[in-house]
């Protein structure tokens, strides 16, 4: 109190009062020890006598003294923050002067406020949280920690946000500070935003020079001034075939010969003498050429281009070099000497025919081995030709006129050139034939390059048949489904009309014609489901030679015009196959071959174990290995190419309107197709015809069959029916009762699953059709799966059971029912089911 009292005052006026009451001063203070001494008579004389005289000057001596002091400590502060806001105000950095207590600026400099933005006046007694500083709040918080546990801060990189909105990169530094008789932070900062943009402009630019180096052709390759390789770009591997560590751990040795290396090594060593003696251009490139050998062990030739790598100032730290393989252009005049005996060897070993003819004439120049074997001449005779002579008639105007063409420098495109090219015995092949203009022996010249391509057109026409009777057999699928549905609707009303007791001996005999109508309808669907994509119903392993007995006695029992002769293999190999579909297969060709010999004739059967090549399956567009091949030959009156080339077609026919549907072979093709093998034909006018049949073979073991046939089996339980026709429900719901079972109906996928969550533990079992809009069989077998893992299931569609059917049935579905079926059909198949068969 009396400090800041004096202060208010002034020394001077303070040291003045003092003085001139001095004597009042010692009586105060001898009034204020009296009262301390009072009582005591020991001290009488000290009390009247030295207090008021010696002691109370000497009071007030070193009192005045601590005033003149504290003057001089108050102008020493005031000469020290003058001094300080002078060093901050002309300090070329930024410095800014914080109160400690409430983060508050006392004082900052004209570089801070250049810096900011802001005016001292905006900044003073403010806060950077005020101002908005920090861009990220996390850099003063983590500024703020550091503080507080080191007491100062060194190099700390802050964003700062300028008033215009614009971010600077700092370094800033902070240290304490009494300013002010107050606790401070002084700040110093300088911006890093153009040493940063630096650094990125380095970064980005060494990043540049390294995807330079790693991604030329040549290879860049730095060595130290002790030809130590320090760095070799990645190119180095498609040029060498050695791996970067392999070059760099043996120093190229593995690579060049070891004359290259001592050549190198010599050249290297002679330029670092030269640069220490200084005598030699500081910018010169040395080029030589290297001798080396790929990992392959092919030859390479390398141009290696080397100068030294240098300081600012001009002092050496190593060497860069650049190798380029020049192979190439080395060999080139051993190339051009040895061309012509190179393309002679070319021409004449090439795959493909090649011609020189003369224009216009067309007289061949040249013509090399293969030409000879494609046309049948000799090499001799075939000089003595002219192109218009393996060339058929009806082909020469548009030949001519490719000539000219090329005569006129037109641009022909790239379109291919199909001709029909003439053999010397006279027949005739498909060939594809490019030519273009060159010089000859210093003339105009057309040369040729031919091609046989009759092999390739065949397969073509081979594929687009499949991909024609793919699209065919997919909408014949989709016909023969919903034919299906509708007969299974006649079916299974005609099946319960035979099973009541109440119609007459007349009436069940015409039911029963009307089934058989049923049956035969059910043929014709079936062969379109043969022909369909996914037509096998049953697959288990087969006898061939079993299964081609029984067919051909059956058959053998109506056509006593044809003899029958059967050659069988021992041994056959068993094949994975629908027995049903392969004697639909056999049968339709025995038909076949008996409507090509009307007055009778021999019937040829044969079966054999073969296994194909590589080659033969991809002529036959099938998988390499084991096959059964069955050959049906007949001496009938034959075909002609146009009609073989059609045989396998949907609906195409050689018999009068009405007496075939043109689907019988198709129906063939497509079931041998569909279980992986190929059917192919042979036939000549008036020679008969020749089907071959392979069947891929297959390990698993021919099991012998007994009699399978089986009365109507009566059964009790709940059976849940989901198909989304209407009338396969009802015609299901009148068969189930009739078996005696209790019958839920479900329209759908979705009011299937409501049913079974409601009276599952009921449900016998769920006949499920496939096909159904919304949610499918399949995803509905699921969900039914999700609720009771138990569930039994027994699949019903128009299509056969390849495809989606037998993708439900491998996830654990329980059985599979062909549309249309009848009472007896379904009442076994749910016996087998219910007592836990598959």
């Amino acid at each position: 109190m009396l400090r800041k009292f004096l202060r208010k005052l002034g020394v001077f006026k303070a040291l003045i009062v003092l003085t001139i009451g001095s004597t009042s001063g010692s009586v105060l203070i001898y009034l204020i020890l009296s009262s301390i001494l009072d009582g005591i008579s020991f001290y009488g004389i000290i009390e009247s006598i030295i207090i008021p005289i010696i002691i109370a000057p000497l009071v007030s001596f070193f009192f005045i003294k601590y005033l003149i002091e504290l003057e001089h400590t108050e102008e020493s502060l005031r000469i020290s923050e003058a001094r300080y806001r002078s060093i901050v105000e002309a300090a070329p950095i930024i410095v800014a002067i914080i109160r400690s207590r409430d983060a508050r600026y006392l004082e900052v400099n004209k570089v801070f406020c250049e810096f900011t933005g802001y005016t001292r006046e905006e900044v003073l007694g403010k806060t950077p949280v005020d101002l908005n500083l920090f861009v990220n709040p996390e850099d003063q918080q983590r500024f703020a920690q550091k503080l507080k546990k080191e007491r100062s801060v060194s190099n700390f990189e802050v964003q700062y946000r300028m008033r215009d909105g614009t971010t600077q990169d700092t370094l800033t530094s902070a240290r304490p500070l009494r300013y002010k008789e107050e606790n401070c932070l002084i700040t110093i900062s300088m911006t890093i935003t153009e040493r940063k943009q630096a650094e990125k402009a380095l970064r980005e630019s060494e990043e540049r020079y390294r995807l330079l180096a790693e991604n030329v052709t040549d290879v860049i390759w730095i060595r130290d001034l002790n030809l130590k390789i320090k760095y070799l770009s990645p190119s180095a591997k498609n040029m060498t075939g050695f791996s970067v560590e392999e070059l760099m751990e043996d120093d190229f040795r593995s690579f060049f010969t070891p004359t290259s290396v001592k050549l190198a090594k010599e050249v290297l060593a002679e330029e670092i003498a030269a640069e220490e003696r200084g005598g030699k251009n500081p910018l010169r490139t040395r080029t030589l050429e290297l001798k080396g050998h790929r990992k392959d062990g092919s030859k390479v030739w390398t141009e290696e281009k080397v100068s030294f790598l240098r300081t600012l100032e001009g002092k050496p730290i190593g060497i860069l070099g650049v190798s380029r393989d020049v192979t190439e252009r080395k060999e080139a005049a051993l190339a051009l000497q040895q061309s012509e005996e190179r393309y002679r060897s070319l021409v004449e070993n090439t795959m493909d025919g090649y011609f020189i003819c003369d224009v216009p004439s067309g007289r061949l120049l040249f013509f090399n081995q293969r030409c000879s074997d494609l046309y049948g001449y000799t090499m001799q005779e075939g000089l003595r030709l002219a192109l218009w002579d393996v060339v058929c008639p009806e082909e020469h105007v548009r030949m001519k006129k490719r000539i000219q063409a090329h005569l006129g420098r037109k641009d022909l495109g790239n379109e291919r050139q199909i001709y029909n090219s003439l053999r010397k015995d006279g027949s005739t092949f498909r060939s594809e034939i490019s030519t273009s203009l060159v010089t000859y022996r210093g003339k105009p010249a057309i040369q040729g390059v031919v091609r046989d391509v009759s092999e390739q057109e065949r397969l073509q026409q081979q594929l687009q048949r499949a991909q024609r009777m793919e699209a065919i057999g997919t909408l014949a699928g989709g016909i023969a489904h919903d034919f299906n549905n509708l007969l299974m609707a006649i079916e299974g009303n005609i099946s319960l009309l035979l099973i009541d007791k109440h119609i007459n001996e007349a009436q069940r005999e015409r039911i029963a014609k009307i089934e058989r109508y049923i049956l035969d309808a059910r043929k014709v669907t079936e062969q379109l489901l043969g022909f369909a994509m996914g037509g096998k119903y049953e697959i288990r392993p087969l006898d061939l030679n079993e299964t081609i007995d029984k067919t051909c006695e059956m058959f053998g029992r109506t056509k006593k015009e044809i003899k029958i002769q059967t050659k069988y293999q021992e041994g056959i190999w068993a094949v994975e196959a629908d027995r049903g579909q392969i004697e639909q297969v056999l049968l339709n060709l025995y038909v076949n071959a008996w409507q090509a010999m009307p007055g009778g004739g021999n019937l040829y059967l044969q079966t054999e174990n073969i296994s194909l090549s590589r080659e033969d399956a991809t002529r036959f567009g099938i998988k390499q290995g084991s096959y059964v091949k069955i050959s049906i030959a007949d001496t009938g009156i034959g075909m002609d190419k146009d009609t073989q080339a059609r045989i396998f077609d949907p609906f195409f026919t050689t018999k009068e309107i009405g007496r075939g549907t043109g689907l019988g072979l198709a129906s063939a093709y497509g079931i041998i197709k569909n279980h992986g093998g190929i059917i192919n034909v042979y036939s000549e006018i008036g020679q008969g015809t020749a089907l071959h049949i392979y069947l891929p073979a297959s390990e698993v073991p021919v099991l012998k069959e007994g009699d399978t046939r089986q009365d109507i089996s009566r059964g009790v339980g709940t059976i849940l029916v989901v198909d989304d026709e209407e009338m396969i429900l009802d015609v299901a719901e009148g068969i189930l009762k009739s078996l005696g079972y209790t019958v839920l109906l479900a329209s759908g996928g979705r009011e299937a699953i409501e049913i079974y969550q409601q009276k599952g533990a009921g449900i016998e079992l769920v006949v499920l059709d496939i096909i159904m809009p919304g949610m499918s069989g399949g995803e509905t077998y699921d969900r039914l799966k999700e609720i009771d893992p138990e569930v039994k299931a027994l699949l019903s569609s128009g299509y056969s059971m390849d495809g989606k059917a037998k993708e439900i049935l491998n996830r654990g579905c329980n059985g599979f029912i062909q549309k249309p079926f009848n009472v007896r059909d379904l009442s076994i198949k749910l016996k087998e089911i219910i007592k836990g068969k598959k």
